[in-house]
């Protein structure tokens, strides 16, 4: 056995090598692409910059501004409040539709592909299309509802319903986490299912007693990506509301870009991205720490 084991060693280092060198291409792009930019961006948190004249050291006056910065807070409880709204919401939307599309249904094949499409178009075209959907004055649904006699709400331009109407936005490309969500299904075993029913189980206890449990460790995966990707929500806003009416739909990113692009104080925008990475990096540990007690890998 030792002979063997000492024979496979020159094979197990080459393959090592290959390995290495097949994913040094991916660490390189990581390292230029994303962690020098990071640090980079973490430098620049303590200075003054307008990209015409060199950084001037200000020390820790941003992040002393931002516990006064009213925006700021803004931004923050409508960046939380948006994930909480859209992410768990398309989760289980994502994961009834794909329970209903796996079924070996008459046309389910066209139907998977229309349900896939909306997920392939740009978000500003999409974020354009709804604007002119959810018009106050003009727009489809506000014209459906006034003709059957119902309240007309001001989708994007009431402080009320503004984030709630961008996350209702948010479903339109769920048809990507369907199909995540298919795969998963796929992995579920057969003679399971068969069981349950045999035991009487009806298809809503199938689903919520088998099927669930089993595809817990795509729905941890869907979480936590969807999370990050709320997050990072900039281009519906920027195109719809640009943070309005009255901050309702400042979001962290947007705040970011108009600190840096259109008020010039890289610095300050320099130090909110810090803050965005951290939070996203808390969001994603306390899931991390959640999801021991409610996934459940084969």
């Amino acid at each position: 056995m030792s002979g063997v084991a000492t024979a496979s060693n020159p094979l197990r280092r080459r393959q090592e090598r290959r390995f290495l060198l097949f994913v040094a291409p991916w660490l390189l792009g990581a390292l230029l692409i994303q962690a020098l930019p990071m640090l980079v961006g973490l430098a620049l948190s303590f200075t003054d910059w307008s990209l015409v004249r060199n950084p001037d050291w200000r020390g820790l006056v941003h992040w002393q501004r931002m516990l006064d910065d009213p925006i700021l807070r803004h931004a923050l409880r409508n960046s939380l409040v948006y994930c909480l709204l859209s992410v768990p919401t398309g989760v289980a939307l994502a994961f009834v539709l794909a329970l209903l599309v796996n079924l070996p249904w008459r046309g389910m094949g066209l139907f998977r592909t229309v349900l896939l499409m909306p997920a392939l178009v740009s978000g500003t075209a999409v974020a354009l299309v709804w604007g002119w959907l959810f018009n106050p004055r003009f727009g489809v649904v506000n014209g459906m509802l006034r003709a059957v006699h119902l309240p007309t709400p001001g989708w994007l331009s009431d402080p009320r319903w503004a984030l709630s109407t961008l996350a209702l936005l948010s479903l339109w490309s769920i048809g990507g986490t369907v199909l995540i969500y298919l795969g998963g299904l796929r992995t579920v075993p057969p003679e399971l299912l068969d069981a349950a029913r045999l035991d009487g189980a009806n298809r809503v206890q199938v689903a919520r007693a088998v099927i669930l449990p089993l595809v817990s460790p795509v729905t941890y995966f869907l979480l936590i990506i969807g999370t990050i990707m709320g997050l990072q929500l900039f281009a519906p806003v920027y195109v719809l509301t640009e943070g309005g009416p009255r901050d309702s739909t400042m979001t962290l990113p947007l705040y970011i870009y108009l600190n840096a692009f259109r008020w010039s104080d890289y610095g300050y925008a320099a130090a909110l991205s810090v803050v965005l990475v951290a939070l996203t990096l808390l969001l994603t540990l306390v899931q991390v720490t959640v999801s021991r007690r409610w996934v459940f890998y084969t």
